[in-house]
């Protein structure tokens, strides 16, 4: 396949346009902003951002404008997406969604609850909005709810996640819903990417590998932390934010903590979701096959030709062939 050709998906053309490769770079809490989301768009990939990593629904808006206008000045970059959270303790939701429908963003992914209005807000405009679970239940309820896609957070994931096999996740969703799916959960390179696939997921939704790169918006110690961990060093606990949630036990004990020993959390409030995790930070279990911090093109470009190389190999299995 020829960089410039667009990758052929069960989602409407104009999602489709510019992808190289079925990822989605997932929105990072604290972590993702305009300048991993556009280098990411434009190796073509989709990036993604919480709309409450702006502190405020103006800058929210200003980010949408430089992302649109790095986009423009590509002339053929993946689209882009924004993350909201529909939570009651989300005190900008109404706003950032009202942002989100004045630009017509092309992706809308939300968390913490699927809400039908939400989603007629964003097919108002022609938009194509997903959710994320980590449950079957859930995923039933977003599909009532009418969103086009379904975020499968599977075990490993890093932020907010499950304890799913991906296999058994993607496959109960699978059972009941044909629209857009992609699978989170530890996805580090080209290969993972192509085994998504062949589980029956559209896209690999990716977040971890793109922390140590040199747009994330985390500190350098954090970038490092990730270098030098592996997957034992990944605690899942709700005690941090009141939601279940992957966290890098060395953070836990450098914020004076001890990780076998947290003290129990109220329930999940946004408004105190920054102060949570400004000094525990957070990972997945594939943070073990991180190894260095590049920049996000260049981990794109690898990415693409990881996972094409992965297909083709695929396609030479030996049992492919009829050995009758």
């Amino acid at each position: 396949m020829k960089p410039e050709e667009d990758i052929k998906l069960p989602v409407p053309d104009k999602f489709a346009a510019g992808l190289r490769a079925p990822v989605i770079v997932s929105p990072m809490f604290l972590t993702s902003g305009p300048d991993l989301v556009s280098a990411c768009c434009g190796k073509g990939l989709i990036g993604t951002f919480p709309a409450l990593n702006q502190r405020t629904v103006e800058g929210f808006s200003d980010w949408l404008t430089m992302i649109e206008e790095r986009r423009a000045a590509v002339g053929r970059a993946a689209v882009y997406g924004v993350n909201l959270i529909v939570h009651k303790t989300n005190p900008r939701l109404a706003a950032d969604l009202e942002v989100v429908v004045k630009h017509k963003v092309p992706l809308v992914i939300t968390s913490l609850g699927a809400v039908p209005d939400v989603v007629d807000a964003v097919h108002s405009y022609g938009g194509i909005i997903m959710h994320d679970v980590i449950r079957t239940r859930h995923a039933e309820k977003a599909v009532e709810a009418g969103v086009d896609g379904i975020v499968a957070v599977a075990a490993g994931a890093g932020g907010h996640a499950g304890l799913m096999s991906p296999f058994a996740l993607v496959g109960e969703i699978r059972s009941f819903f044909d629209g857009i799916v992609a699978l989170a959960g530890a996805i580090s390179n080209g290969r993972d990417v192509a085994a998504a696939r062949m589980m029956g997921a559209d896209f690999a939704y990716m977040g971890t590998r793109f922390m140590a790169t040199e747009e994330a918006m985390v500190s350098d110690a954090q970038k490092q932390m990730m270098v030098s961990s592996s997957a034992a060093d990944v605690l899942y606990t709700k005690n941090i934010s009141g939601v279940h949630a992957n966290f890098l036990r060395p953070s836990v004990v450098a914020a004076g903590l001890d990780p076998d020993n947290l003290p129990d959390h109220q329930e999940l409030d946004m408004r105190n979701e920054a102060r949570a995790w400004k000094n525990v930070w957070s990972a997945g279990q594939g943070v073990g096959a991180i190894h260095d911090v590049r920049p996000a093109a260049e981990l794109a470009e690898a990415l693409v030709a990881e996972y094409r190389e992965a297909m083709r190999q695929a396609a030479r299995d030996p049992f492919l062939e009829d050995a009758s």
